[in-house]
């Protein structure tokens, strides 16, 4: 055997066969070099052998790691599935008995249960149904009716209801009526998806080549390609040939509609030469099914903002690296002007401007997707960018993080912002790398633009070596690209003795800023982050290190683009606390030649300069008027598959996916309206926890009349004894209550009791900032660091990491 304490070897050997002699007990060949360790620990200084209680504590510790096991397994048989492994290792803790029968090891998992439950939530039917939601987000689950009864039976002891039978009885039958609704919706929604997909083929059917046009409008063939050229007569369809050509298809119905406009065509093509207006103004006339396509088909989607489109704007595109003032420039216009605007990329964000605005003495509201500020007379909102109000006009807006046009998930909110934006003066905030798109937009819109490239204030220099972790210091902020990276080198740099604050995209608003609060302070060391700190957080970072250079981007993994190092990397060398910026790569990493690359790279040419667009409820309604249908799914159907096609000039279809997703799985429930479906198909959730599903179900309860219910916070250990799975189910706790309070902002008569909402996402914010401030949380040193020379484990940075599944495309939203 080898053993820490050689000197005790042969002590430790002896005295674990006397210890065996004397009680009788038996132990496992297998178990002996764990026993030989734990007694050489409890060995006195010159003593042979330990005493039968102190034997049987030692033979209890070595134990209970089976023990925890063999529950796991005897719940399992039971049905009770929702017992965790770390409630049977809390239950093993308390038996004293070295040789326990399962009855004796059951007896001592009951009291945690039985807290455990009691514990998630303040009713036995929230505890139930916090326990539901938990196996359902982790594993997508649904509890059997025997797993449910067992739960329940569980539920009431540890609430002591006087008649658990009748309390299980209650849960079987909402559960079998919740199961019957499931059955109906996805019956309905099948049926209905199949009516729409008919009716659309239907359509097809009906279209006529453009060689039938001349005729059914008694024109010329060459009137007829001036008209479609003048975007008079719209094509419905388009379809790719193999000689690389089209195929134009006409509605007749439409056509024919048109047959007595066209002796005013042919008037106004004699008066004025034939051309195509980029950005036709339909004014206020009333738009029939002839020209619905059009309007709905985006390809003239910078008249769809009739107030900004009224109004003689004016642009002003600030450009410049990050720290180079771009928004204190701006913010100051907007505070001396009347009446205001402040769109921002994230809740974080907009607050900060709110803040700023306040701080210059302008009284002003908030709105983002998940709550409101109303502030009495005041002329000034900050607000998130999907929130930009499109109907009343101000004399100034600001937009920041422009260069967020060309993202694939959020980008059409920013083309939305930039064209419809009912400002006369508009500043455009953004990095370099935008500048080619927002003269792109302003042209369709046609306003001026006018240019302000500010330099960075000051430098930032790319470090000549890599960095060891070891040789992280104060004031250092380390990047990965995923939760799991920063909690991996946060265990690694707490083990070394360090004060670490974490930002990752899970976090809410409000912890982000408690952490970010808590380095500025120094009450951290190091902060350990992912590109979540790119925007929205006031840093005062002395030297970025990053602790990967690929990422994966939701379609693959792939390095870092100039963009993302310098929008990332400059967040180091903060004006006015340190002299310049540096950026680094981790050691074992990569090459610190690819951040000197990087950084010194031009700004990367953007691959298709047509703005990214989505419809809004307007648009939604207009095409559903067209098709004849109260259909989600079939308008959206019809808007990807006919209405812009792949190779307008001007515009292209933003990722509608995730919109599509929840339309399609909305089908099946009855009795809401087509402007409810819209909203929920733009509630921001995350399917990869079953948020589509979740919101199905809110929906049902909806469209029934019945109140949707908060979701509350589960059980939440002390901080300081908080596992990570616990971290993590908190912060999809979190996720639930900013889709629900999204809901209830939109649906208050459906979505009640929203102090209540508030209250719980307080209490979870609290919880989570309490966990991550705690510097002792299961961070146990390694006996080799995964970065020393002599192990040749990767950093988190350069693990493998699998793609998530097909259609499981991480949701980036952020209203």
């Amino acid at each position: 055997m080898t053993s820490e304490f050689p000197d005790r070897a042969a002590p430790a050997l002896l005295a674990l066969d006397a210890a065996i002699a004397a009680t009788g007990l038996h132990v496992e060949t297998r178990e002996r070099p764990k026993l030989e360790r734990v007694i050489a620990r409890m060995l006195q200084p010159g003593a042979a052998r330990i005493d039968d209680a102190a034997f049987r504590s030692a033979l209890c510790t070595v134990r209970r790691k089976p023990w925890g096991s063999r529950l796991m397994d005897l719940t399992r048989r039971a049905g009770q599935v929702w017992v965790t492994r770390a409630d049977t290792e809390a239950a093993a803790v308390s038996v004293d008995d070295p040789e326990p029968d399962d009855a004796r090891l059951l007896s001592a998992l009951a009291p945690v249960l039985r807290e455990k439950l009691r514990a998630q939530g303040d009713t036995p039917h929230a505890a139930v149904e916090n326990i539901r939601a938990d196996l359902f987000d982790g594993t997508g689950r649904m509890l059997a009716p025997a797993e449910l009864r067992t739960l329940a039976v569980a539920v009431a002891d540890a609430f002591a209801l006087p008649d658990a039978d009748a309390f299980a009885a209650g849960l079987e039958r909402e559960d079998a009526s919740r199961k019957d609704r499931d059955t109906r919706i996805e019956d309905t929604a099948r049926a209905r998806r199949r009516e729409e997909v008919l009716r659309l083929r239907e359509w097809e059917k009906s279209l006529v080549p453009f060689s039938d046009v001349p005729g059914l409008l008694r024109c010329s063939h060459r009137e007829a390609l001036r008209w479609i050229a003048e975007n008079r007569l719209p094509v419905a369809r388009r379809v790719p040939q193999a000689d690389g050509q089209e195929r134009w298809e006409f509605d007749p119905t439409e056509l024919m509609a048109l047959r007595q406009q066209l002796p005013q065509w042919r008037r106004e093509g004699q008066d004025t030469p034939s051309r195509t207006p980029l950005a036709p103004d339909l004014g206020n006339r009333r738009v029939g099914n002839a020209v619905i396509a059009q309007v709905a088909a985006l390809d003239r989607y910078a008249a769809h903002f009739r107030t900004a489109r009224a109004l003689n704007r004016r642009i002003t595109l600030v450009t410049g690296p990050t720290n180079s003032g771009k928004s204190h420039t701006a913010l100051d216009a907007l505070a001396r002007a009347e009446s205001g605007l402040a769109l921002a990329p994230l809740r974080l964000l907009a607050h900060e401007f709110r803040e700023s605005l306040t701080a210059r003495g302008v009284p002003t509201s908030l709105a983002t997707g998940e709550e409101r500020i109303d502030v009495p007379g005041s002329r000034h909102l900050a607000a998130t960018v999907e929130m930009c109000p499109l109907n009343n006009p101000v004399d100034v807006a600001i937009i920041d993080e422009a260069q967020m046009l060309t993202d694939p998930d959020r980008g059409a909110a920013w083309t939305a912002a930039i064209m419809g934006a009912p400002a006369r003066h508009l500043f455009i905030l953004g990095a370099p790398d935008c500048i080619p798109m927002v003269r792109r937009i302003a042209e369709l819109c046609g306003d001026p633009v006018d240019e302000i490239r500010l330099e960075r204030k000051s430098p930032l220099v790319a470090a000549e070596r890599s960095v060891s972790l070891h040789e992280l210091q104060k004031h250092d902020a380390l990047i990965a690209f995923s939760r799991r990276e920063v909690l991996d080198l946060r265990a690694l740099l707490l083990a070394q003795g360090k004060r670490v604050a974490v930002v990752y995209g899970a976090l809410s608003p409000e912890v982000r800023r408690a952490e970010a609060q808590r380095f500025n302070d120094g009450d951290a060391d190091i902060l350990i982050a992912t590109d979540a700190i790119g925007m929205g957080l006031n840093l005062t970072i002395r030297r970025v290190v990053f602790a990967a250079l690929r990422k994966y981007d939701g379609n693959q993994t792939r390095d870092l683009n100039p963009q993302e190092v310098k929008q990332i990397g400059g967040r180091a060398g903060r004006y006015g606390k340190h002299e310049q910026g540096v950026v680094a790569v981790l050691e074992g990493v990569g090459s610190p030649s690819f951040i000197h690359a990087m950084l010194a790279a031009p700004p990367q040419p953007i691959e298709d300069m047509r703005p990214q667009v989505q419809p809004d409820a307007d648009i939604v309604q207009a095409v559903a008027a067209e098709i004849g249908s109260d259909s989600l799914f079939g308008v959206l159907v019809r808007i990807r598959r006919a209405v812009l096609r792949r190779d307008d000039p001007n515009y292209r279809l933003a990722n509608m996916e995730q919109a599509f997703a929840i339309a399609t799985a909305l089908e099946g429930v009855a009795d809401l309206t087509l402007a409810q479906r819209w909203v929920y198909a733009m509630c921001p959730v995350d399917d990869r926890d079953n948020g589509i599903q979740r919101l199905v179900h809110w929906a049902a309860d909806h469209a029934a009349g019945n109140a949707v219910p908060p979701p509350g916070t589960g059980r939440l250990p002390p901080p300081e004894r908080a596992e990570r799975t616990e971290l993590e189910r908190a912060e999809k706790r979190h996720k639930r209550l900013v889709a629900w309070r999204w809901l209830a902002l939109r649906f208050p008569e459906a979505y009640v009791n929203r102090e209540e909402a508030e209250a719980t996402t307080a209490r979870l914010n609290d919880w989570i900032e309490d966990v991550l401030r705690q510097q002792s949380i299961r961070a146990r040193t390694p006996r080799t660091s995964p970065f020393s020379p002599d192990n040749r484990a990767s950093p988190p940075g350069r693990r493998n990491r699998e793609a998530p599944p097909r259609g499981k495309r991480p949701h980036r939203k952020r209203r």
